[in-house]
């Protein structure tokens, strides 16, 4: 056979294994976040330097000249809208909490961010879910009738949205995990359990008071 017939052959199975190299990252992430679902989850914020300090209550905070950017976050909501969330909520502090309708501590935390998503909005703090591993919108979406959840969530079944937060971010890599960002957009702090009505105001709070 001709060097002109090898070649082919040696650029597609190359590109194979490229995609299979690909495919093997993005599960793994995946199969990782899965392993965490409803769990407390640890105090890393992934590899890299997060320069977080993590409180005995489970809270990660960083201090404001050390935050690293929250990614673009956007897809489709529940409810089949488009919503980017760094476009929509620009100059605002953004909470964003990562649940799963089939998860018994996303149920529990649920009043507690539906009563301070009400009573803080008008200070200028907006909150955002995303819903992950919810082979389906439905249960999703009944969910956040039975709770009167009066923001959106972004549907992420297969927790694409998590692999775009960069090493040395306090990426959340449990079910539930909550996020705040802070009015320029970067990470202030991190909790990866569910979260009580006291625990939610700590971490929002203190990023409410900056100036």
């Amino acid at each position: 056979m001709s060097v002109a017939c090898r070649a082919p052959h040696r650029i597609d199975s190359s590109s194979h294994r490229r995609s299979r190299a690909v495919l093997f990252t993005a599960g793994a992430a995946v199969a990782a976040l899965a392993l965490t679902a409803c769990s407390s989850g640890g105090v890393s914020g992934g590899s890299g330097n997060t320069n977080f300090v993590a409180g005995s209550d489970g809270i990660a905070t960083v201090k404001k000249g050390d935050r690293k950017p929250n990614p673009s976050l956007d897809g489709e909501t529940l409810d089949g809208k488009k919503l980017d969330i760094t476009k929509a909520y620009k100059g605002k502090i953004v909470v964003i909490n990562v649940w799963g309708s089939w998860c018994a501590p996303c149920r529990a935390e649920a009043p507690n961010f539906v009563k301070l998503a009400k009573e803080t909005k008008s200070k200028g703090v907006e909150f955002v879910g995303i819903n992950t591993r919810d082979p389906e919108r439905s249960p999703a979406i009944s969910f956040e009738k039975q709770h009167k959840v009066p923001y959106p969530s972004l549907y992420d079944p297969t927790g694409k949205l998590m692999l775009r937060f960069p090493q040395g971010s306090l990426n959340p890599n449990a079910i539930p995990s909550t996020l705040v960002v802070d009015r320029d957009g970067k990470i202030a702090a991190r909790a990866q359990q569910p979260l009580s009505e006291e625990k939610l105001r700590k971490m929002i709070d203190p990023v409410l008071a900056e100036k």
